[in-house]
């Protein structure tokens, strides 16, 4: 004879404990995953710069005798600022300035998800500031 009957489930109490420890650890890995997006965008945009910086090294080695073309404007620095524009979403857009006539100076700079900004310029300089860098005489201040 038994005195128990034999249970053959869980209870609601154990149920709603293991749902809470769920939504506890999902909410957890949600968060680390958007900062690894950001991250991650912010490492694509910082790439497209400096892919920026080499594709004007060349456009400027090219122009024989050295005359003003409008490097910032060429096809494909037009393509890598769009595409860090792309990483960085609804922040400021790039900017690129190469400056006057008969000049190889330029600086391009692009505002980060970590609220930090990735400027680089002709003279070798590629940093990362708090501040938003003004490009005076085309170089990243």
């Amino acid at each position: 004879m038994k005195l128990f009957k034999e249970q053959k489930g869980f209870t609601l109490i154990e149920l709603l404990v293991v749902i809470a420890i769920i939504g506890i650890l999902a909410s957890i890995v949600l968060a680390s995953l958007n900062t690894a997006r950001d991250r991650g965008r912010d490492a694509s945009a910082r790439a497209s710069m400096s892919q920026t910086r080499a594709q004007m090294e060349i456009f400027y080695d090219q122009q024989i005798p050295v005359t003003y073309d409008a490097g910032c404007g060429s096809a494909d620095v037009a393509k890598l600022t769009a595409a860090a524009d792309a990483q960085n979403g609804a922040l400021a857009a790039p900017v690129c300035d190469d400056g006057a006539a008969s000049s190889q100076k330029w600086a391009a700079k692009v505002q980060l998800n970590n609220n930090s900004w990735y400027c680089v310029d002709g003279g070798g300089v590629a940093k990362e500031t708090i501040a938003n860098p003004v490009i005076t005489d085309q170089a990243c201040d």
